[in-house]
């Protein structure tokens, strides 16, 4: 059998399941996964590796419409993700009545290229409302392939595998074999401990937060980490740090659990609070923390 290699990249409104189902099938957590909306802001590529095929499949922000500058940036990868997709896994749920973001609808609608339409969240509903919504998108987009699924629970994801493999075209890996991912270690650090505030803190202070890795020293038998919480304002860093420091101490201690097991080594991690006065609104900010 020919060699089969290509994009397929997962688009949809915030919090439909897109980062859980990316995680599902590479079987593997490389998108952070909260029950907040708006959690994922980068575009991260997963790499499937099998020795016939090689699927690049890559995690989106959801589609919104722009508040801040960083919202913009975040759009930027979703249209990146339209236009340079071999495949486009068009995600929805049994909540999501219709699109909010209907530009984006509509230019799925006009794509030349493969959509698979996946109704997320069917154990959640009825039967009959799952029916429904089923109906409702194969109407909205009569030339994709709809396909209900649970992601959380792995139902279907062997379906939505053999419809990649369909459609993807033949050619060679564009990455080693041996590949999990396209981003360094030090952005996947981050990513974690950013989980963790989403997970420990409420209402609007962690998505006022950037996480970044000023040293990251690997020996032997330990990795040390030297992390800085970035937020807007000076009430934010007290929000974060909490009293006597506890709740930056539970964001540490959580963090560190699934950076041992992501890495596979034993974690020293430092956590520490800075204030960068609205960088969400800034582009010049954005770029320098590589948005």
């Amino acid at each position: 059998m020919a060699h089969k290699s290509g994009f397929v990249n997962i688009v949809g409104s915030p919090n439909v399941g897109k980062s859980t189902l990316m995680n599902k099938m590479l079987g593997e957590k490389l998108s952070i996964v909260t029950s907040k909306a708006q959690t994922t802001r980068h575009r991260i590529h997963g790499i499937l590796n099998n020795e016939d095929y090689q699927i690049v499949f890559s995690d989106t922000p959801g589609v919104v419409n722009a508040s801040y500058e960083l919202h913009n940036s975040m759009m930027s990868y979703v249209d990146a993700s339209l236009k340079d997709a071999d495949v486009l896994l068009f995600i929805t749920d049994v909540f999501e009545n219709q699109m909010n973001h209907v530009e984006t609808l509509e230019r799925i609608k006009k794509l030349n290229k493969p959509v698979i339409c996946l109704v997320n969240k069917i154990d959640l509903k009825p039967q009959a409302e799952v029916a429904e919504r089923l109906t409702y998108w194969q109407e909205q987009l009569p030339k994709a392939k709809v396909l209900p699924i649970a992601a959380l629970h792995g139902f279907h994801t062997d379906v939505i595998l053999d419809m990649i493999l369909e459609l993807l075209p033949e050619s060679p890996a564009y990455y080693e074999k041996d590949a999990i991912s396209d981003r360094p270690m030090r952005f996947f650090v981050s990513e974690i401990i950013r989980e963790k505030i989403f997970l420990n803190l409420k209402k609007e202070v962690p998505y006022a937060c950037q996480v970044e890795i000023t040293d990251y020293i690997e020996e032997e038998e330990i990795v040390k980490i030297r992390a800085v919480i970035i937020v807007e304002r000076d009430s934010q860093k007290g929000i974060i740090i909490g009293a006597g420091g506890n709740q930056l101490k539970y964001i540490g201690i959580d963090a560190r659990k699934d950076l041992q097991s992501f890495i596979g080594k034993k974690v020293f991690l430092e956590t520490f609070v800075k204030v960068d006065k609205d960088w969400r609104s800034s582009e010049g900010k954005l770029k320098k923390y590589g948005y």
